[in-house]
């Protein structure tokens, strides 16, 4: 049984919303949200906390946590945002944003031109380190995801695309 589900999600004063209809909406200062919600569950919207209430009969579906962690992902996402940071390590290596393209030179013969989603900021501060932001986690994570896919860090050199708080286990090379 869940425990996670049962506990409350707490939102700010700046945060509206709204569960009509089994859709679950919410808009903050950084975007607005919807998720639809299963018919096993209701939402009770209090004044400044959210509670995820199973139907009688599925007390102890697999879901319910899901579906709280779905919904605080939501608040979280209108009103505080995510982030997520990216470091280029190796020689050469460098990525630049023009517009919506997020152009990367990864050591290949060609430059790889990556088309930003519209909900992602994508920000280069250095060189060598992208910083992406958006209010959609599951967005964020697969356009972080779908970058680190192009060069992904390998173990003898640590070269690639790495998170900034991923840890690279190191082999050691060949011996004479």
């Amino acid at each position: 049984m869940s425990r996670i589900a049962k506990n409350s999600i707490r939102f700010d004063k700046d945060t509206i919303c709204k569960f009509e209809d089994s859709i679950f909406t919410a808009k903050g200062k950084l975007g607005e949200m919807q998720l639809s919600i299963k018919s096993n569950f209701t939402i009770d919207i209090k004044e400044s906390e959210i509670f995820i209430i199973p139907n009688n009969n599925t007390k102890n579906d697999p879901n319910w946590g899901t579906t709280r962690a779905l919904v605080a992902n939501i608040i979280q996402g209108v009103s505080q945002g995510f982030k997520k940071t990216l470091e280029l390590n190796g020689t050469g290596y460098r990525a630049s944003v023009s517009g919506s393209t997020l152009k990367l030179q990864l050591g290949y013969s060609h430059d790889i031109n990556y088309e930003i989603p519209k909900e992602v900021k994508v920000e280069c501060p250095k060189q060598n380190i992208i910083n992406l932001s958006s209010f959609d986690k599951e967005k964020l994570g697969a356009a972080a995801a779908k970058i680190r896919s192009y060069r992904k860090p390998e173990p003898f050199k640590g070269k690639g695309i790495k998170y900034s708080d991923e840890f690279i286990f190191r082999k050691e090379g060949k011996k004479k």
